[in-house]
């Protein structure tokens, strides 16, 4: 097997990929399971919202499997489903449902009792309400889920690389150290992060498409919450925007 060049992008052999080969399996294996775990994470959480008493049980299982070590998840996968992608799909599918399904229960949940209301008096059932009122409004509180279970999943799917060649641009760490190439660790190391941070600015930009309601950019959105805390309490004390009393003439009607 040969080493390759000397240059950051010049492969070993033995990782059979070329770069953009490791970038796709990489994201193969990075989004697979975040597109799963947002599948049954949906429906888990509509019945976790219906049935309260569902979520409790449902949190407690999933927060113990979040607490395997990955490494010894895919080690104890390998008798059953080989040195292959699916045994690092499975381990980073379940750490992204942990993640998800709070995130879209907690988001769901804070949907204003006023707005359920509104729903129930227009004829929405259940099933009509969750998916078209409380769903809607928990985009903002999903998104944040997605982005951490995403930038998790692309972290994680390096140590895939134990099993054989099944870590993606997490492999080149390996050679690194193999071959005296520490030139590759720092193509894996930069490389995953440009793709976490290139994949979370696209979810933030998809939620800025779904949510158009919501202020855009830092300071708007500060701006917002200081109004919405602030104004009802301007409103009803004296002097305040709907008092019409100027500062003054309430110093002088309080002497």
């Amino acid at each position: 097997m040969s080493s390759g060049g000397n240059g950051y992008f010049d492969l070993p052999s033995d990782l059979q990929h070329s770069y953009a080969g490791l970038i796709e399996v990489h994201l193969t294996e990075s989004l697979i399971p975040v597109g799963i775990g947002l599948a049954v994470s949906l429906p888990l959480a509509a019945l976790c919202v219906r049935f309260r008493w569902l979520y409790p049980p449902l949190l407690w299982v999933s927060t113990i499997l979040y607490a395997i070590p990955s490494i010894a998840f895919f080690v104890f996968l390998i008798d059953y489903t080989g040195a292959s992608q699916t045994t690092v799909i499975i381990p980073l599918t379940v750490y992204t449902f942990v993640i998800l399904l709070p995130a879209i229960v907690d988001g769901v949940r804070s949907v204003p009792p006023e707005t359920l209301a509104a729903s129930e008096a227009m004829g929405f059932n259940s099933f009509q309400r969750f998916y078209l009122v409380q769903l809607p409004n928990a985009v903002p509180a999903i998104f944040a889920g997605l982005r951490v279970a995403t930038v998790s999943s692309i972290s994680l799917v390096s140590i895939g690389s134990i099993i054989g060649n099944q870590g993606g641009l997490g492999n080149l760490l390996g050679d690194a150290l193999a071959y005296h190439r520490y030139n590759l660790a720092v193509t894996s190391v930069v490389s995953i992060a440009v793709l976490g941070i290139a994949l979370d600015v696209l979810l933030i930009g998809l939620r800025t498409l779904l949510t158009p309601w919501m202020p855009r950019g830092r300071g708007a959105a500060r701006k917002a919450a200081i109004a919405a805390a602030v104004e009802p309490t301007d409103s009803a004390a004296p002097g305040g925007p709907g008092s019409g009393a100027k500062p003054a003439e309430l110093e002088g009607a309080g002497r």
